[in-house]
């Protein structure tokens, strides 16, 4: 998105420093809304589509605390949870101040 419009609707994905990653299935609903969360933010992630793919799967919910749900997503290395839970992060302001730490 062209500069004058991220500043326009006061975004600054310039500022995005953190590694966002996220495990997907194709058709999910809540796989896609967070990723459209995450692109209206300007986040560059890293998505992990586990479609079919057992042992990414398990991978998925060792690193997640035991969830098994679709999507889980980190930042910088560090559970967020589900879709509601970016969405949550997001609605109480607690979302850009995680996207502009760099990770560790």
């Amino acid at each position: 998105m062209p500069n004058f419009l991220n500043r326009l609707l006061g975004r600054h994905p310039e500022n995005i420093k953190a590694h966002v990653e996220i495990y997907t299935w194709q058709t999910c609903p809540y796989c896609i809304r967070a990723k459209v969360l995450l692109m209206w933010k300007g986040v560059k992630f890293t998505e992990y589509k586990i479609d079919g793919d057992g042992a990414a799967r398990v991978k998925m919910a060792e690193r997640a605390n035991g969830r098994r749900s679709v999507p889980q997503i980190f930042i910088n290395d560090r559970h967020i949870g589900g879709c509601d839970d970016l969405y949550e992060l997001d609605a109480k302001a607690q979302l850009d101040p995680l996207l502009i730490l760099a990770p560790d």
